[in-house]
């Protein structure tokens, strides 16, 4: 039942990218171009987005414990440091010169475009190199 719930969330979230054009990359570089072509549909997709999220962590931690286990799995990590700053910033520096976020590009895969499977093949090669270079200096907590 999990992994039809993962399943179900995932179809809704390709869905929702793709009709709502954010699979074209095009549509999210022109957002970023104030001075030419803009357009702000990005603005009302986000907003939607804001909303959904919202109202769905309302719902959700409304509960004592999630439906499909046992303990809800949070982040505990509050400091704004240098690891989120630069994260943060090549997610955007990406963004705005492929126009895809990571998320946005799985649904885009299936258009088969070439330039979709770069784009996708440098963010695991980020996440690995990342990982890589990280996992020395972390120290893992067992709960």
């Amino acid at each position: 039942m999990k992994l039809l719930a993962t399943y179900l969330v995932g179809l809704v979230f390709g869905v929702g990218i793709s009709i709502s054009g954010m699979a074209n990359p095009a549509k999210v570089l022109n957002f970023f171009d104030i001075a030419g072509a803009w357009d702000p549909s990005l603005i009302f997709v986000m907003g939607g987005a804001l909303v959904t999220t919202f109202l769905g962590y309302k719902l959700v931690f409304g509960r004592a414990a999630p439906v499909f286990d046992s303990a809800f799995s949070l982040p505990t990590a509050r400091a704004i440091d240098a690891k989120l700053v630069g994260g943060a910033a090549v997610f955007g520096i990406g963004w705005g010169i492929a126009g895809f976020c990571p998320g946005g590009s799985l649904p885009a895969l299936g258009t088969g475009r070439v330039e979709v499977f770069l784009f996708v093949a440098a963010v695991v090669a980020g996440l690995l190199i990342a990982r890589g270079t990280t996992a020395p200096f972390v120290r893992r907590v067992s709960a």
